[in-house]
């Protein structure tokens, strides 16, 4: 089996086994990227992209252990899209762990795998470099915590300056999992989300503990070669913690004899300075007893993180939700002088606090879709948010910047682009500019009488029919009004043919009077 590590923001470099599967069957989309049919690995059935994504090549990965997320991947090599996008049904409002996994097996016969951006909906997620764990026989894998704005939630994949002329970006799995309202809840999702950096379980060894978890999180080994282990084999009961961390990852602790301090350089790799949420977990592995109590003070970086934990059998979880952190990162338990044993840790999270990007204003995004599916040959980008991140928009539309971007331009000529022009075209009311020149659209002009900024239009040399809408000549601002050479019928209205200050062109082509 491919070993796996964790990379977001920093690599944490660890050759650990990957699991196929949890023990119960999962909620959300377990997606084999590439794949031509449903693969089924314990309870997990790995569905095939072709639902979620209508673009790039799919191909297999010869030569792989039988691990379905590994075994084929979906690449893009059309450099000219600004991204390419899954788009999955989604819950308005609920939150979602996003997991990409990538393992490049050579598919383009490179030397090395490429440089890409990764994208959630209008949020640029971070930088996908996996060269550093395929050259040590790992694949690589990713996750964030979102919040659903909307009734779908896309995940895309962009060229950046990083990567090489010629290559393509590529993802082998994408997992999307519906979490507890509870989870994670002190972050203000509405201008946040969570990126995993580093997430374990303290004196494990060997595989990544993912059975019991009831998302199917990743808790990788952690040990330090010095502390001593405790075992326990009291039950703890997940529901009682807003995480939900399984029962698995308190089986085992570090700790440190009676009166001694616990000091763990944790997470192992330095940090990024940026605001993390911090989660740390755990439980006594005693018998209960009124006569006998753990308690000590945690700090972080010598800063009180929680002072006088007592810990019992039955577990704790101590947070912090806005934690700035910076470099190498040393967790410190200090036992209370009256304490008869030692700290302990059972597992621990690490999520950095990215700013969201922003996203397009709905109307603008219901008018952009629409628009999408009314049309044959749309460009092949025009997938996931339509304006964000910046420098990612769709081809031909230009927008403004800012949290709610607005639409303020469409140009798509000479594009090639077929179908009809969407009735919905109207919910764009910040529009000033729409050229659509010198494709193969038929079918009438829709009113627009709603965009009152537009001051361009321009639908020549197309296939277009019907009447010349009678409102288009109350538009207040605009200037330019192109519709030659398509098959446009009927009378001129009388606030086009008299109107002052409008390059207006109706021939050749037409037969309007």
């Amino acid at each position: 089996m491919i070993p796996f590590s964790l990379l977001t923001v920093v690599l944490v470099v660890l050759a650990v086994a990957f699991p196929i599967h949890g023990a119960d069957a999962l909620s959300g989309y377990q997606i084999n990227c590439g794949a031509g049919a449903e693969q089924v690995a314990g309870n997990v059935t790995w569905l095939p992209d072709a639902r979620f994504i209508a673009v790039g090549n799919a191909t297999d990965i010869p030569s792989l252990p039988a691990a379905p997320m590994l075994s084929s991947l979906r690449y893009f090599p059309d450099a000219s899209a600004r991204k390419h996008c899954y788009v999955l049904p989604a819950v308005k409002a609920t939150k979602y762990l996003v997991r990409t996994t990538y393992f490049y097996g050579g598919f383009d016969g490179g030397a090395a795998p490429p440089v890409f951006d990764q994208i959630i909906d209008g949020t640029r997620w971070s930088q996908v470099d996996t060269a550093a764990d395929y050259a040590a026989g790992r694949a690589t894998y990713f996750e964030a915590v979102v919040v659903a704005a909307g009734k779908a939630l896309s995940v895309c994949l962009a060229r950046n300056a990083a990567t090489a002329s010629g290559s393509s970006p590529f993802i082998s799995a994408l997992e999307v999992v519906p979490l507890d309202d509870s989870v994670y809840n002190a972050t203000d999702f509405a201008s946040y989300a969570l990126s995993t950096i580093a997430r374990h379980s303290f004196g494990h060894d060997g595989s990544i503990i993912s059975d019991g978890d009831q998302f199917n999180r990743y808790w990788q080994p952690y040990s330090d070669g010095v502390s001593p282990v405790v075992e326990s084999q009291g039950s703890i009961a997940p529901a009682a913690f807003w995480n939900r961390p399984p029962e698995d990852v308190f089986r085992r602790g570090v700790t440190a004899s009676r009166g001694n301090v616990l000091e763990l350089q944790w997470p192992p790799a330095p940090l990024p300075t940026a605001s993390y949420y911090l989660a740390l977990y755990f439980q006594d592995n005693r018998t209960p007893s009124p006569l006998s109590w753990r308690v000590f003070d945690v700090a972080v970086n010598g800063q009180p993180f929680f002072a006088g934990l007592n810990v019992s059998a039955a577990g704790s979880m101590v947070y912090g939700a806005v934690w700035p952190l910076s470099g190498q990162t040393k967790i410190t338990l200090t036992p209370a002088p009256d304490s008869p044993v030692g700290p302990v840790i059972n597992a621990a999270e690490l999520m950095m606090v990215v700013p969201l990007g922003g996203r397009t204003h709905p109307r603008d995004v219901i008018g952009m879709e629409t628009l999408a599916r009314g049309f044959a040959n749309a460009p092949s980008d025009w997938s996931g948010d339509p304006c964000l991140p910046v420098g990612n928009s769709w081809t031909g539309v230009s927008c403004t910047e800012g949290p709610l971007a607005r639409v303020t331009a469409l140009n798509l000529t000479n594009f090639n682009v077929g179908g009809s022009i969407s009735d919905h075209i109207a919910n764009m009311t910040a529009i000033s500019s729409i050229w659509l020149v010198g494709n193969n659209l038929s079918g009438p002009i829709p009113d627009m009488s709603p965009l009152h900024h537009l001051a361009s239009l321009h639908l020549e040399n197309n296939q277009l029919t019907g009447p010349m809408p009678p409102l288009l000549g109350d538009l207040p601002k605009l200037q330019e009004l192109f519709v030659q050479n398509n098959n446009l019928q009927g009378t001129i209205p009388n606030n086009l043919r008299n109107r002052a200050g409008i390059a207006f062109q109706y021939t050749p082509g037409n037969n309007l009077s």
